[in-house]
């Protein structure tokens, strides 16, 4: 088995233009790495725009550190098919595209799935901005991009507040405070088998709980209720991925609500699940594959 790891230029070791959380590709690719060569297989780590690329010569790819993907959407799309025509993508390029805009949570709450409520904005005006503050009741809101990822873009603004320039569209949610008081729970899916959860908080003074904000993140052992709710935002879609993050938050009234669902390029915290690897491995073996090929 040989697996492609897809990343891209500002992920890859030597590249004048890291980014500085890039040391996550390093776990990711030494988890995945160890696991297949003991397994006989490997791990090949390729920027998905390496036009020299040959695909064909991979068992599989798997979408990886391409951390740039959403600001190039329609050439990431167009790569991703051009795989699709070599060998296996996983998750399936049907699975990014509907993934990739933040509207797909408006599919999962119509299929019964909790979600914060949320008012959609092509241009994030002052005037949309007040109106979402009366929508909502609350005094402070979060505005999202709604293609987007890693909190670029995002803003945290409260009443009376000056409104920030918005280019794109977004996404405007009430602020939860218990992102402060517990924080996000992020649970792990490989083959659609939960693996394990992390709870991930913010540093003093911050409410993004990314690690390039400071974030910080520990395994917890969640309630059976909790990965039941986890569980079943990923058993609303139609196919099974080989991966997924499902990031929770708690509302009001204990229960959790599904901030996202993380099926393009998340960080799965090899640290803090070292059986990662393995499992990638084992499900590659057993998980049917659903193409978007014509």
């Amino acid at each position: 088995m040989h697996l492609c790891y897809l990343a891209c230029q500002a992920t890859l070791p030597g590249s004048s233009t890291r980014r500085v959380d890039a040391y996550e590709h390093d776990q990711m690719v030494e988890n995945l790495s160890a696991a297949f060569e003991a397994r006989g297989g490997r791990v090949t780590a390729v920027s998905w725009d390496d036009a020299a690329a040959d695909w064909a010569q991979f068992d599989a790819v798997m979408i990886g550190t391409t951390w740039d993907y959403y600001d190039r959407l329609d050439e990431f799309l167009a790569v991703l098919l051009k795989i699709e025509a070599k060998t296996r993508l996983y998750n399936s390029r049907a699975l990014v595209e509907w993934n990739c805009h933040k509207r797909y949570l408006k599919d999962l709450a119509k299929r019964g799935v909790p979600t914060i409520p949320t008012l959609w904005a092509d241009k994030a005006t002052p005037e949309v901005i007040a109106s979402a503050f009366e929508q909502f009741g609350c005094d402070t809101l979060v505005a999202k991009r709604q293609v987007g990822a890693g909190g670029d873009g995002q803003h945290r603004i409260k009443r009376g507040e000056a409104v920030p320039d918005m280019p794109y569209p977004m996404k405007i949610q009430p602020f939860m405070s218990n992102i402060l008081k517990e924080g996000e729970i992020s649970f792990i899916f490989i083959g659609g088998q939960y693996v394990f959860a992390l709870l991930k908080t913010a540093v003093e003074g911050e409410y993004r709980i990314q690690s390039c904000y400071g974030g910080k993140e520990q395994v917890v052992t969640p309630s059976s209720d909790d990965i039941a709710a986890a569980s079943a935002a990923l058993s609303a879609l139609d196919e099974v991925p080989l991966y997924a993050r499902v990031d929770m938050l708690r509302g009001e009234d204990g229960g959790l609500m599904l901030m996202e669902l993380e099926l393009i390029e998340p960080f799965l915290y090899p640290v803090q699940g070292p059986e990662l690897g393995a499992k990638v491995f084992e499900a590659l073996q057993n998980l049917p594959y659903r193409s978007s090929r014509v």
